[in-house]
């Protein structure tokens, strides 16, 4: 495995759906042994996870990361609150941002870079329930387009 090597773990597509991500930010993450070991072989979720900031300092809750097989003891809580690890400031530019009416903090994958485990996280703001629906009727739309032009290209 190169340098630079990225190896995605978890993605949130939901985080897609559900917000317009306005800014992506490469955090690091605090994490014990046996968690990186299984972060690894892959086992994680971030679906339910979302991201606040505490005293000047960004934490991630609700990242379930399965417990080590061979991990016995010194295995944590799969689902306890983990810190992030940003530049002073970026979290104040995501602390600006954030007190703005609108504004949240969404995870939107985890992956392998290189030796390292890292998190992206988005700068996000709500759809509302028609932005939603045109987002589901543009993929329709393109889903129809795709299946058109396979059944043309096969006769």
């Amino acid at each position: 495995m190169g340098k630079d090597s990225i190896k995605l773990i978890a993605n949130n597509k939901k985080a897609y759906f559900d917000y317009f991500i306005e800014d992506k930010y490469e955090a690091g993450i605090a994490l014990s042994g046996t968690e990186v070991k299984s972060l690894r072989t892959g086992k994680c979720s971030i679906k339910e996870a979302y991201v606040r900031i505490d005293r000047g300092e960004v934490y991630i809750y609700g990242m379930h990361i399965s417990p080590y097989e061979k991990g016995n003891i010194f295995n944590k809580d799969p689902l306890r609150t983990r810190k992030l690890l940003l530049h002073k400031s970026e979290i104040n530019k995501l602390m600006g941002k954030i007190a703005q009416q609108g504004y949240t903090i969404a995870p939107l994958q985890v992956y392998l870079k290189g030796r390292l485990v890292k998190v992206e996280i988005g700068l996000a703001k709500g759809k509302k329930l028609y932005d939603k629906r045109q987002d589901i009727a543009k993929k329709d739309q393109r889903r129809e387009a795709e299946k058109d032009f396979k059944v043309k290209n096969l006769y």
